[in-house]
């Protein structure tokens, strides 16, 4: 039997209660009571549940379909990437100090613009550098000039050993023939003590003892000619040395000059101009500071992130600045270890109660610029370090 016979023997029910009801309302002699319209209001249908409509099944269930295939979809889509809020641009920040104390003579007016390496950006009062360098190169003109003269005295001492040498040859020469013949002398007398003289032998032996006398002076002589030889190569070598200090004192003298005349390291843009012409500087102090063209995202992503996430996948990224604009980019590096790790008072976790913190890890993402994609150039954009981003890791 279906549900809608069901139904109208229920109503035929309440119908024949209704008519039996009123009957004895009859015979009691109380009128029933009746609407202006005269039909009972019990009498009107009653409209069927919403769930029973069949026109809330046919929204209903496609609705439904449709939510879990889209949330499906989504959540296979959104696991592919990793993203985070906590990315800021950032660069190594060069910032151009004094060398030496002085008075700015000169400074470019490039405040927020762009320059190339080598662009020289201020000039210091060079007066007192410049007679430093002066003196320096004095001191090396001396320097030479006194090595030419320590070489002048090799020469001299190197001909004073020769003639010592040729004036020894005769004095070496007789205390050879005198040694030869008091040799010969000593030789007869062993043979025949009647073949020689004893007033010979006592010449010849005198004659032996003065000739080598007087080549042990002569040694002597070539011995003191040779040490002056050898005194006049050291007092060279000395100058020599000197000259290469005093070439140092130059070159120190020309880095100290050279320092007046501040470059630019790197090519970038100069921002954070602090002096202006005819002010005076010590050393150290800054003068402005140059933001690098080559410029990355350090992006702070969870520990629980970094599972999936390697080195070389690619990256898009969203400047804060530039809603519409999405760079491109790749995974450089991961940093091991958390950034409490250094932090100048790192947290102390052994004593009391710990509850357990997910960390972040800084990961540092290189801006990408590939012309055949027609990918934005980060460069001709004004994006600078502290800059909000929001990276999204391709990691599946």
């Amino acid at each position: 039997m279906s549900d809608r016979d069901d139904k109208d023997q229920e109503d035929g029910r309440q119908q024949e209660a209704g008519e039996a009801e009123a009957q004895q309302s009859g015979e009691g002699g109380q009128p029933a009571k009746q609407d202006e319209g005269g039909d009972d209001k019990d009498d009107a249908p009653k409209k069927p549940p919403l769930y029973k409509r069949p026109l809330f099944w046919l929204i209903l269930i496609p609705l439904v379909l449709a939510l879990v295939i889209g949330g499906t979809l989504y959540y296979l889509h959104a696991r592919q990437y990793e993203s985070t809020d906590d990315a800021f641009v950032d660069a190594h920040i060069v910032r151009i100090s004094a060398q030496n104390a002085g008075q700015i003579v000169q400074i470019a007016n490039l405040d927020n613009r762009h320059v190339d390496a080598g662009r020289l950006l201020a000039v210091i009062e060079p007066s007192g550098p410049e007679a430093q360098l002066a003196q320096a190169q004095a001191n090396v003109e001396q320097a030479r000039a006194q090595y030419q003269q320590s070489v002048a005295q090799i020469g001299s001492a190197v001909a004073s050993r020769r003639q010592a040498e040729a004036q020894a040859r005769g004095p070496l020469a007789d205390a050879v023939k005198a040694q030869q013949d008091l040799a010969r002398y000593q030789a007869l007398l062993r043979l025949d003590p009647n073949a020689v003289a004893a007033q010979q032998l006592d010449q010849a032996r005198a004659t032996a003892r003065s000739t080598a006398a007087d080549a042990r002076a002569a040694r002597r002589q070539v011995d003191s000619a040779q040490a002056q030889v050898t005194v006049a190569q050291r007092a060279a070598r000395a100058a020599q040395a000197g000259i290469g200090a005093r070439e140092a004192q130059v070159k120190q003298a020309g880095v100290t000059l050279g320092d007046l005349r501040l470059t630019a390291p790197v090519s970038g843009q100069i921002v954070n101009r602090q002096v202006n012409l005819g002010s005076y500087v010590a050393p150290g102090t800054q003068l402005m500071a140059l933001v690098p063209d080559e410029m990355w995202v350090t992006a702070n992503f969870k520990e629980t992130q970094l599972t999936l996430m390697k080195i070389g996948q690619p990256v898009e990224i969203k400047v804060d600045a530039y809603p519409g604009v999405t760079f491109r980019g790749h995974v450089d590096s991961v940093q091991r270890g958390a950034g409490q790790a250094f932090a100048l008072l790192p947290p102390q976790n052994a004593t009391g109660n710990y509850v357990k913190v997910v960390q972040r890890v800084p990961v540092r993402i290189v801006f990408d610029h590939d012309r055949d994609r027609n990918d934005p150039d980060p460069r001709r954009y004004p994006i600078g370090p502290g800059m909000s981003v929001i990276p999204t890791v391709k990691v599946r």
